[in-house]
């Protein structure tokens, strides 16, 4: 099924939604990986209303629409003097995965982030999906470390794409 989606940016109307996808995202992609209390504390410090706020004026976040519903973002740090950007989160809900969308998401972030030269990225080694995805779209493995996760250790894996 080929699904008709847009990327745009997001907007400050766009914040329930994208709390929504991180949070059924992050559940979905972490059960067994990460206790589900520690996620949604997580969750609750990383996305709450002025955590959005900020990262909305601090960085570029790119949000997917299907028939006007928000599917999927992507959120990126102001690229750099060397031209690096960090990808800290590109989300999407479970239904829409496997369909280009978070290609759609990369695809955004290499042709609108004037300079970038590099995409950074850390994924958890156990999160398959992800690993797969940016496997697939060129990133590479530079580092992997142990990273205390509010008393959970995940093995981190620290990726980067030369655009």
């Amino acid at each position: 099924m080929i699904v008709d989606f847009k990327v745009r940016n997001m907007k400050p109307k766009d914040i329930k939604q994208v709390q929504d996808i991180a949070q059924t995202s992050w559940h979905a992609t972490y059960e067994g990986i990460i206790p589900r209390e520690i996620q949604d504390k997580f969750l609750k410090m990383a996305y709450n209303d002025d955590m959005i706020k900020r990262r909305l004026k601090q960085s570029i976040m790119f949000v997917v629409e299907v028939e006007d519903k928000i599917v999927g973002f992507a959120n990126y740090t102001p690229v750099n003097q060397d031209g690096r950007t960090e990808l800290t989160a590109i989300y999407l809900y479970p239904d829409y995965q496997g369909k280009g969308i978070g290609t759609a998401l990369l695809e955004e972030g290499i042709q609108r982030l004037n300079g970038v030269q590099e995409i950074h990225l850390n994924v958890e080694k156990n999160n398959r999906i992800g690993m797969n995805f940016y496997e697939a779209k060129g990133f590479r493995e530079v580092s992997e470390f142990d990273d205390d996760f509010d008393g959970h250790i995940l093995k981190t894996v620290r990726m980067v794409l030369k655009v």
